[in-house]
């Protein structure tokens, strides 16, 4: 049993030394730098110190000349929250400049105070504006997704938003590189036709959509395709990456090319099914069945290739054995190649014909009745 004054002890451990109330309001910086024109974005913190929940007023006390200011939470503009004791909550400050705001220092300032206003902070955010240097600086390209991934087939489409931070509308011109025999083309989002270069006004950016159509003869693996956007001086590149998974494609038939077959009721027939990967991807687990009349057999030697690289071809033996009762007449078999990713069907047309014994039996009996009416006209004619 543990001793009540060790209890006690760990107790006291456990103690809360902070205040009863206490409020903190801040930026993660106290002065940052930006080039002329831009946004200022960061998060303000709204901190309470205190034991005690509090709902925390703030605003912005001092906005620079030619500057807006806000603080947003969600989609709301805030000016007060509720923080549980011992928390932190942020709401995201945007400070956007006016057109033509010249470089030099600017200074905003922030308080917060509980709603009995017995508890108060202050905060001040120095900005810094410098001139734009010339070159990347002024252009920015987002892509919304680097990597695309597909088989060897398709076609890829990444979507690029072209931002121009300069202070004048330019015209970008564009272009890229990638793997020999690639067919790499840019189009304004959502249209068709192809072009060369796009105008973005000053602080605005354009979308562009770059079309990648793959060599017919690439294999699977990883393509770079570095897409540069430039204006005068200023000039921007992008890395976009396609990984090719291959296509899967099966082709079947008979080595020439005839999809007929004579057979006789109750007794197999054998021919060869030549089976090919088309693909650029390698097929795997090909295995095969058929569609056929009732009480009719099928087998396949052998029953299942394992893998097919590209370009490869294997040979396969199937035999078909008709029903025992089956009528005179044709019929068709299906024969289906089923792989990993693709499939083929060859459809045979197998015609049964009559045993060759049921033909000397026919004769037999014709030969029988002849006989028999040769033996009654004699017989007949000595009366």
């Amino acid at each position: 049993m543990v001793a009540p004054a060790l209890v006690l002890a760990a107790e006291a451990d456990k103690k809360d030394n902070r205040p009863e109330r206490g409020i903190a309001v801040y930026t993660d910086y106290s002065g940052v730098a930006v080039a002329r024109g831009e946004n200022v974005q960061m998060d303000l913190t709204l901190e309470n110190k205190g034991r005690s929940d509090e709902n925390i007023d703030v605003r912005i006390t001092a906005v620079a000349k030619r500057w807006k200011a806000t603080l947003k939470g969600a989609r709301y503009q805030v000016n007060g929250m509720y923080v549980p004791g011992g928390k932190a909550k942020t709401l995201a400050l945007n400070l956007e400049p006016e057109k033509g705001l010249g470089p030099g220092k600017y200074a905003f300032q922030f308080e917060a105070k509980t709603a009995d206003g017995k508890f108060t902070s202050a905060h001040t955010l120095n900005v810094t504006v410098e001139e734009r240097k010339v070159g990347a600086d002024n252009i920015q390209i987002t892509a919304a997704y680097p990597v695309l991934r597909g088989q060897s087939d398709a076609k890829f489409e990444f979507s690029l938003e072209v931002q121009n931070k300069g202070e004048t509308e330019r015209t970008f011109n564009l272009s890229a590189t990638g793997p020999e025999k690639w067919e790499i083309n840019f189009k304004p989002n959502y249209e068709q036709k192809q072009i060369s270069s796009i105008g973005v006004k000053e602080g605005q950016s354009q979308t562009v959509a770059v079309e990648v159509t793959p060599a017919q003869n690439a294999v699977a693996k990883e393509y770079p395709i570095i897409v540069r956007i430039g204006s005068g001086e200023s000039k921007a590149e992008v890395k976009l990456t396609v990984v090719l998974t291959g296509n899967y494609r099966l082709d079947a038939g008979t080595p020439n090319g005839i999809l007929s077959l004579e057979a006789y009721a109750g007794k197999p027939v054998t021919f060869s099914l030549f089976v090919k990967n088309n693909g650029s991807a390698v097929n795997r687990n090909i295995t095969f069945s058929s569609f056929k009349p009732e009480n009719w057999e099928t087998t396949f030697k052998p029953e299942k290739i394992e893998s097919l690289a590209p370009g490869e071809m294997k040979q396969v033996e199937v035999t078909i054995k008709p029903g025992p009762q089956s009528l005179v007449g044709d019929y068709s078999v299906d024969v289906m190649t089923n792989g990993e990713k693709a499939d083929k069907t060859v459809e045979m047309r197998v015609t049964v014909k009559a045993s060759s014994a049921w033909g000397w039996i026919g004769i037999g009996l014709i030969l029988l009745v002849i006989a028999g009416l040769s033996f009654l006209f004699i017989k007949m004619g000595r009366r």
